[in-house]
C-alpha cells in the first residue's frame, strides 16, 4: 500500500514465542511450498512457511486459505498480528497474507515494487525475526535496518529490494492486512 513515506515503524512488539516456534522449524518446513518462489522471480533466493494466502486468480474477491505453516505457527502468529493490528489500524479487515520468509546468507530480494492489485490494498507489515549486521533493506532508495521485537509497514509500492551479505539467513514474519474501508470499496 502507498502509506505516503518508505516506511512506517510500528513499535515494540514481543515477537519471541514467534521466534522460538519459528527457528524450531525444521528445514523440510521451509521447502514444502515453493508458490512464492516460483510466482515472484525476486523471492527466487527465499524459503517461505505460509500461514494465509490470498487467492490472486479470483481478486477482487476475497478468498484466503490457510497453507501448510498455519497448524503449527497460527496459535503464536495471530496474537502478534492482532495486537499490531488492534494498535495501529482499524479493526474490522482481513489478514490476506501470513508467512515466515527466509532470505539466505549471501543473497538478496533484487529491486521491485509489488504489483498486483492487492497489494495496493493491503498493509504489509514486517516484524523481524532474526537479521544481522549486514542485513539492508531498501526502499526508494534509502537503507533500512530491520531490528527484533519491533514492528515496521513498509510502502510496498516503492522500489524496494533486500540484500543480506551476512552468513546467517534473515528471517521476517511478514502479513497483510486489507482495512475495513478497502474492502468495502472493492465490494461497491
Amino acid at each position: 500500500m502507498n502509506i505516503d513515506s518508505p516506511l512506517r515503524e510500528l513499535g515494540d512488539v514481543d515477537s519471541s514465542a514467534l521466534r522460538d516456534l519459528i527457528l524450531a522449524q525444521d528445514d523440510d518446513a521451509w521447502r514444502e511450498d515453493a508458490y512464492r518462489q516460483k510466482t515472484f522471480d525476486v523471492h527466487y533466493d527465499t524459503q517461505s512457511i505460509l500461514l494465509l494466502f490470498v487467492d490472486l486468480e479470483r481478486w477482487p474477491d476475497i478468498v484466503v486459505s490457510r497453507e501448510a505453516g498455519w497448524p503449527r505457527l497460527a496459535d503464536v502468529a495471530l496474537p502478534l498480528m492482532d495486537d499490531i493490528i488492534s494498535r495501529c489500524y482499524p479493526p474490522g479487515g482481513t489478514v490476506i497474507r501470513a508467512m515466515a520468509a527466509k532470505l539466505l546468507a549471501g543473497k538478496n530480494v533484487t529491486p521491485h515494487t509489488d504489483k498486483h492489485e492487492s497489494f495496493h490494498r493491503g498493509h504489509r507489515i514486517h516484524v523481524p525475526i532474526t537479521t544481522n549486521p549486514r542485513v539492508r533493506f531498501m526502499i526508494d532508495g534509502r537503507p533500512y535496518q530491520f531490528q527484533p521485537g519491533q514492528a515496521y509497514e513498509i510502502n510496498n509500492q516503492m522500489r524496494h529490494s533486500v540484500a543480506n551479505k551476512g552468513k546467517e539467513d534473515r528471517i521476517t514474519f511478514i502479513f497483510d492486512y486489507v482495512p475495513p474501508d478497502s474492502v468495502q470499496s472493492m465490494v461497491s
